[in-house]
């Protein structure tokens, strides 16, 4: 793998190329990636597996029009016929007013702020070997547990390097590490799975494999032996690691492209009251140690946290500059960018918790659901129309009770977000954290 300065050079080599080839402007990413992992399966090694890739994306302007185009042959020969013909495409693209650089007043000046994602550990396979088969022993060894669908550990780094024609030039590593289990219990008809996993960029803040294994192993015993509900309203109890897919909802209506295109539910709804006043999602991408921490954008832009919801009301628009320029604003530093030109994302976001417990948040529910799983995609970002399979567990007088499963359950995102309550246990495990949520009048379709 390159080292940092390694991969800046190289994309600074691309860029000085497709100046001189007659580009008014260019930028291109540098990618590397290696990881390792390793999965066994009844206390047997199931499969190991290493694996190095580098990449690159070189995007070009000339005039009003561009091109983007990537490889993952680094031979000098194939980056100096990349150089050609990004120019060669671009000069038959259509005009697109609202294409370019970053603003060069916006980039990030100075050296990136460090966002402590990157450990200095290397595990090798056979301690990663030892963690899986530590993770599926603690599950099979739960009461109840019939069998195993593996269990797994794994190591990564990655790096990107940034360099634009007006300016920047700047690069960032990152590690992580990771254990999961998924086992099953019961026989036949009545066999239920569930999983657990843990990913961190330290070592040292994974969950241990045994916590790992006993998660996985209590959550599938406990989905033993479901039973149907009757269909209608009633209160909804999310789990924190499926609650989090509503903020993703959000995040996806939020993003530049979509208000663009207009297909958001949400189109209409800046500096409105969208939550209820007590509700605040924080986008922090300078986090120490978090999944997504960068130390700038996609486009060389400073990264900073922000309020996506302050008290309940909508804040604004997560912009690349492109969706910026088009609708008259400034671009906010959530720039990403894959093989081709910048969309728009959130970083580190978490809900910031409430001040009732869960059990708390739950204590007056006579009748309603607990749940644990989601299943299907059935949400439309434009409408907001929410419909999607579900799995937990009934609440009646307000305990969690028996097993559930073979649900739908539905409503707008729109009266979900106005109806949301939050627990007080949230718990940084993830992109998008959330503490348990509580959402009242949703349909459920069972029995």
């Amino acid at each position: 793998m390159l080292s940092l300065e390694e991969a800046q050079n190289r994309a600074e080599t691309l860029v000085a190329a497709a100046r001189k080839a007659g580009a008014d402007a260019a930028d291109a990413v540098y990618g590397c990636d290696a990881s390792s992992s390793v999965s066994v399966r009844l206390g047997a090694l199931e499969d190991v597996e290493r694996s190095e890739s580098e990449h690159v994306s070189l995007r070009v302007f000339v005039g009003r029009r561009s091109a983007s185009i990537s490889s993952s042959d680094m031979a000098a020969a194939t980056l100096a016929s990349l150089v050609d013909r990004a120019i060669a495409m671009a000069k038959e693209a259509p005009e697109d007013a609202w294409s370019g650089l970053a603003p060069e007043d916006r980039l990030l000046r100075g050296h990136p702020a460090n966002v402590d994602i990157v450990d200095d550990a290397d595990p090798e396979p056979t301690l990663l070997r030892e963690r899986a088969l530590e993770a599926e022993e603690a599950a099979r060894g739960v009461s109840g547990i019939t069998n195993s669908e593996g269990a797994g550990a794994g190591h990564g780094r990655s790096q990107v390097a940034l360099v634009t024609s007006h300016g920047f030039a700047a690069a960032y590593a990152g590690t992580s590490h990771s254990t999961w289990a998924s086992v099953l219990a019961g026989t036949g008809d009545a066999m239920q799975r569930d999983y657990a996993s843990h990913s961190a960029r330290y070592l040292d803040d994974l969950d241990t494999a045994d916590a790992i294994g006993l998660r996985a192993g209590h959550r599938t015993v406990a989905r033993l032996n479901p039973r149907r509900v009757e269909s209608g309203p009633m209160p909804i109890i999310f789990d924190p690691r499926v609650g989090n897919s509503l903020v993703g909802h959000l995040i996806g209506a939020i993003v530049g492209p979509a208000i663009t295109r207009r297909s958001s539910f949400l189109l209409d709804s800046l500096g409105k009251a969208i939550f209820p006043e007590g509700i605040t999602i924080l986008d922090d991408p300078r986090r120490p140690r978090g999944m997504r921490s960068r130390p700038f954008d996609g486009e060389g832009l400073p990264t900073a946290e922000r309020a996506l919801i302050d008290k309940g009301v909508l804040t604004g628009w997560l912009l690349d500059s492109a969706s910026a320029r088009q609708l008259g604003l400034e671009p906010t530093g959530h720039a990403v960018r894959g093989g081709g030109s910048p969309g728009a994302s959130a970083t580190n976001v978490h809900l910031v918790p409430g001040e009732l417990g869960p059990l708390d948040l739950m204590r007056d529910i006579k009748h309603g659901l607990y749940i644990t799983e989601l299943i299907g995609q059935g949400v439309n970002g434009v409408t907001g129309d929410y419909s999607r399979g579900a799995a937990g567990f009934l609440i009646e007088n307000g305990t969690v009770e028996c097993a559930v499963s073979e649900i739908t359950i539905a409503s707008n995102l729109k009266e979900m977000f106005a109806n949301i309550v939050a627990a007080n246990d949230l718990d940084f495990r993830y992109a998008v954290n959330v503490p348990t949520l509580r959402v009242d009048g949703m349909t459920v379709a069972g029995a």
